[in-house]
């Protein structure tokens, strides 16, 4: 089943979310080799494709799993957590309609 990964980011963690990127980028390329990743990116804090120093406040991730324990505890172990970019993260199943 598709679940929505949704986490939400500290104040100010921009830097801290920098670092962690690679490590968080690898775990998705990951899902996304299995075949099992819809989307995911970032929610830029202001209205820009690039919000430059403004950051981010938290990232939509949409992928399969084969249950809602399995992806909390994927979501759990993100680099993003370690860091402490993200102060908290919701996991939900997710139905895909469109397209």
């Amino acid at each position: 089943m598709w679940y929505a990964i949704i986490g939400t980011d500290n104040a100010n963690s921009l830097e801290a979310r920098k670092s962690a990127r690679p490590a968080h980028l690898a775990r998705l390329q990951q899902l996304q080799d299995e075949g099992r990743m819809l989307l995911a990116g970032p929610f830029p804090a202001i209205d820009a494709e690039d919000p430059g120093p403004a950051g981010f406040s938290g990232s939509l991730i949409v992928a399969e799993f084969a249950s809602l324990a399995e992806a909390e505890s994927w979501a759990a172990a993100d680099p993003y957590v370690a860091a402490g970019v993200y102060r908290e993260t919701s996991v939900k199943p997710f139905r895909k309609v469109l397209p």
